[in-house]
């Protein structure tokens, strides 16, 4: 059997450093191993850097902002393991307990899930894809913004509201959830529009199908909003500016180690 090769990527704080490196003491006789720059420093290990990584999977440790931070590096992801050192995450499926166990399956082969990223692109010029959702916020605190988006070149609304998301499959369960949106199964390929404190009560959650091409302008010329995605990118727009939004080429992709499905996941958080 060929050599499995394994990436790890850590939060910096001592407890996800620490599993890191009990993982990496357990698994450097039976896997290539790369670490990135930050964790391996505090391992006196060699380095690779995430972008640089040819490897079968890579373990994330920490929360959910690390897979995202790891996905956002890889041009076309990897498959990713998250080991939940964080809070509730949705994204990481393993508790610490299980973290060695898992891997001893793992690393004998694993079902690979592909999730649908969106695609942005700022007057022509691509930001980078996001994971779990794009959001427009006004980039004045107590500010409403006044939006006009259509849909594949059809007018869905003039809203005026404190911002707009954008979430894919991946990201209902995250800030949109929060927002009021709807919990939508991964396996159904959409992009979920949620308004933000919209100024009429008709307006309401949209689910789009996933092909979708979505253009987002702002109507007051003197208001600007952020274009944040997935928490960790910022852009600035103002009326001369147009946003798009589209299924991205490349997907995300996570290591299935659950035997439970969705459904068991998001009862398991939510209770």
């Amino acid at each position: 059997m060929a050599t499995v090769r394994i990436g790890f990527v850590s939060r910096g704080d001592p407890e996800a450093v620490k599993m890191v490196r009990n993982l990496v003491e357990r698994f450097r006789s039976r896997a290539e191993i790369f670490l990135e720059p930050e964790v391996a420093k505090k391992l006196g290990l060699a380095e690779t850097k995430i972008e640089d990584m040819d490897v079968d999977f890579i373990v994330s440790v920490g929360g959910d902002g690390t897979i995202l931070r790891t996905i956002r590096r890889m041009e076309d992801p990897k498959p990713v393991l998250g080991i939940n050192m964080g809070t509730l995450g949705f994204l990481v499926d393993v508790e610490p307990k299980d973290a060695v166990k898992t891997l001893e399956r793992v690393i004998f082969g694993f079902e690979v899930m592909e999730r649908s990223r969106l695609a942005t692109h700022l007057n022509g010029v691509p930001l980078p894809p996001a994971t779990n959702e794009i959001a427009l916020l006004s980039a004045s605190p107590a500010k409403m913004l006044e939006f006009e988006i259509t849909v594949d070149d059809s007018l869905l609304e003039d809203l005026r509201a404190d911002g707009l998301l954008f979430a894919t499959s991946t990201g209902s369960t995250a800030y949109a959830m929060s927002a009021g949106g709807p919990i939508v199964d991964p396996r159904l390929d959409a992009i979920v529009l949620v308004p933000l404190a919209p100024f009429k009560l008709s307006a309401r959650p949209w689910v789009l199908p996933a092909e979708s091409v979505i253009r987002v302008d702002l109507e007051l010329p003197e208001k600007q909003a952020l274009v944040v995605i997935d928490g960790q990118n910022v852009a600035t727009i103002s009326k001369r500016d147009h946003l798009t939004i589209s299924r991205a080429e490349k997907p995300a992709r996570f290591v299935k180690a659950r035997e439970g499905g969705f459904y068991e996941k998001v009862k398991s958080k939510l209770a």
